[in-house]
């Protein structure tokens, strides 16, 4: 069983001023790490709107890793959301507690939503002095669902029709798309949509089809993927799931560091405290911010592959809507890298996992203006000092207004963004990913020549693996990106040698290379085996060491096209693999159509409107994007008798359960409130009926 609630936070009134000051931010916890919202500055009635999920998985239906595991359903009842209020302080001490409220969850199984004001309350061991009506009060709504997930051939239907959604034409009449539609946000189907896409690998292709339709209702190239569209949240949310390991490796070391060390970097005039210097602090932001562009932009090769292909969809897909428009293949794919995935993390490392608490005053502003300096320079906007309202901010930036900067976005850009490129020779100008000397072992291309090992200066481009004699010489070899089959370790048993590698090709050709450490043979690698992993031909299996006086050391084949007696390792560690139940992910969706049946049921009258009338369509339906309404009526209708089929299974369930439990047992003990209920509801309807 698993049971979901989302919990929103509105808005606080009356909240105590604490040393002059009222900086309010709220805290949502359930049994497990709290989530919180924005800091709101200088107000005692702030208004948040921020919206948390948290999810309850009972292991005996549900073996996987979930968020927050229980024995049995009803200890639901026993849990309880906790908000608590507090005061970003400006004290070294930390920040000031204003308050908290507790809601049990027993009630909300009673109201699928519950929505109310609530006196803050006190601590048990917080401040005595305060009373409870001089806390303020917190506006909360919680939405309680509690799903029953049933076995994999019972969503078959409803899971198949959401899997075609990226190959029905127009993608707009398609199920995920219509979920969207019919939601209240858009949010609440990119969650389960994106978890389901990914599970069963077809992440890609529905964004790209959802990104492709929105980009033709784009009429400015400057808007492109500015509103909070399906497409935008599912790729924000696919860059959470697939881009959280990319984010530790790249920017966890130097968040952490600006944490400890809080060197002074106010910019501000007005805010410098006594005896900080502008220029030094100018510097040391200065220094931060190249850091961080810098690793950054050299964090390609580390982009997580379904990212890099959704990119590749979303420039090729920009760039042929507005072809007059030579930077909007850029600016497609940096609204989301560095506007939606980097400069939050930046901002708010908490809720990235990069840090565990909200920084405190000072390193929280040295955070802002860092990430708004990284935002800027992502966006390759033409006039970058008018994005900056505050004039220290654009003086700020002229360090900044050089080509190099310019360049560096776009070379991390062409790389991203190439990923799921076939012909990589479209890409102008290749871009440098990696140089230095190894010791290669020769290929013996000359069938008497000595197989002999030689030191060389190798460079990978995303065109082509060279090595030459020098840097800057003739490359002696040349290998294209589309020829390397794979990339492995090779066992030091072969040539007992340390921390060698190999580059298979095509004919069972194989370049055997060591590398001057572990370190260095890994990154070679992880390097190669990305710009390679698109290659149609890639290996499944391969030999693990070598082949030496007429048999394979590995499985000892005497035949040298022998095949691979090995799987390839294939991935690298920022594609991590994700702990998805696809039957869970379809429930929910189920869950999300029931819950909308009006929606779609008015979607269904709108599509024979659109049909029938030739004329401006009425404005109760204008909502609904309806492309092809003959399409789009022929999938509601497949959607609402799937939800039917679903709704009947759990309504049997629920009556087989309790028929078939006696009260007084371990299922249902007594004093079970649900099964009380369910008793009463069940007089209710016989009642009705007669």
């Amino acid at each position: 069983v698993c049971i979901f609630f989302f919990s929103r936070v509105l808005e606080c009134q009356g909240l105590p001023i604490v040393n002059g000051q009222c900086d309010p931010y709220a805290t949502v916890t359930l049994a497990g790490p709290s989530r919180q919202t924005k800091v709101k500055k200088k107000t005692n009635n702030p208004h948040f709107d921020e919206v948390f999920y948290f999810e309850v998985t009972r292991p005996s239906s549900y073996n996987k890793k979930s968020h927050f595991d229980i024995e049995d359903v009803d200890e639901v009842d026993k849990m309880e959301i906790r908000v608590d209020l507090w005061n970003a302080s400006n004290l070294k001490f930390g920040d000031e507690f204003l308050g908290e409220l507790r809601l049990p969850l027993k009630f909300l199984r009673q109201s699928s939503s519950y929505e109310a004001w609530y006196f803050l309350q006190p601590r048990d061991n917080g401040n005595k002095s305060l009373k409870p009506d001089d806390l303020g009060s917190l506006r909360l709504n919680v939405v309680y669902t509690e799903d029953h997930v049933f076995s994999s051939d019972y969503y078959s239907p409803l899971r198949d029709l959401l899997l075609k959604s990226a190959d029905v034409e127009p993608v707009s009449a398609s199920a995920a798309h219509i979920l969207g539609e019919v939601c209240r946000e858009k949010q609440e189907a990119a969650i389960p949509l994106v978890r389901l896409f990914l599970h069963y690998g077809r992440i890609v292709p529905f964004i790209s089809a959802i990104a492709s339709a929105e980009v033709k209702r784009t009429q400015d190239p400057n808007t492109i993927f500015r509103g909070n569209s399906l497409t935008s949240k599912c790729i924000d949310e696919t860059m959470k799931l697939a881009g959280m390991h990319y984010l530790q490796v790249t920017l966890k070391p130097i968040i952490d560091e600006i944490c400890q060390v809080h060197k002074p970097c106010e910019i501000d005039p007005v805010k410098l405290k006594d005896g900080e210097n502008l220029e030094n602090n100018r510097e040391n932001l200065r220094q931060y911010v190249d850091r961080i562009f810098t690793v950054i932009t050299k964090s390609g090769v580390s982009c997580p592959t379904v990212m890099c292909d959704i990119f590749f969809s979303l420039r090729e897909s920009a760039a042929k809507r507005f072809q007059g428009d030579l930077d909007v293949r850029y600016t497609a794919v940096s609204s989301f890298i560095f506007l939606r995935f980097f400069a939050p993390a930046i901002l708010s490392p908490n809720l990235f996992q990069l840090t565990p608490h909200h920084p405190d005053p000072q390193t929280s502003r040295t955070l802002t203006l860092i990430s708004k300096t990284i935002q800027t320079l992502g966006s390759l906007s033409k006039s970058k000092s008018a994005n900056f309202k505050e004039s220290y901010m654009a003086t700020f930036y002229d360090y900044f207004n050089e080509q190099k900067y310019a360049d560096a976005v776009k070379n991390f850009l062409d790389l991203i963004s190439s990923s799921g490129r076939r012909d990589h020779k479209s890409i102008e100008q290749p871009i440098l990913l990696k140089e230095g000397f190894m010791i290669k072992r020769a290929q013996g291309r000359k069938r008497f020549g000595m197989k002999n090992f030689k030191k060389r200066w190798f460079r990978l481009t995303n065109h082509e693996f060279t090595y030459q004699k020098s840097k800057g010489d003739h490359p002696l070899c040349s290998i294209p990106i589309e020829n390397i089959l794979a990339v492995e370790r090779l066992e030091e048993e072969s040539f007992k040698m340390k921390n060698m590698f190999q580059v298979i090709q095509p004919e069972r050709r194989v370049l055997y290379i060591q590398a001057n450490n572990c370190v260095e043979a890994k990154d070679w690698i992880d390097i190669l085996t990305k710009v390679s992993q698109c290659n149609k031909k890639r290996l499944t299996v391969y030999h693990p060491s070598a082949y030496l006086n007429g048999h394979w050391l590995c499985c000892k084949a005497t035949a040298d096209n022998t095949p691979g007696c090995t799987p390839c390792t294939g991935g690298l560690p920022a594609n991590i693999q994700l702990d998805i139940d696809g039957d869970r992910e379809t429930e929910r969706i189920y869950s999300l159509f029931n819950l909308y049946m009006p929606k779609l049921e008015k979607m269904q009258e709108a599509c024979g409107s659109k049909s029938v009338y030739d004329g401006p369509e009425e404005e109760e339906y204008s909502t609904f994007i309806i492309d092809d309404p003959k399409e789009t009526y022929k999938t509601l209708k497949l959607i609402i008798e799937g939800v039917g089929t679903l709704e009947q299974e759990h309504a049997q369930y629920k009556r087989d359960k309790f028929k078939k439990t006696k009260y007084g047992s371990q299922e249902h003990p007594i004093g079970d409130k649900s099964f009380q209920t369910y008793i009463r509801q069940q007089s209710e309807i016989s009642a009705h009926s007669i």
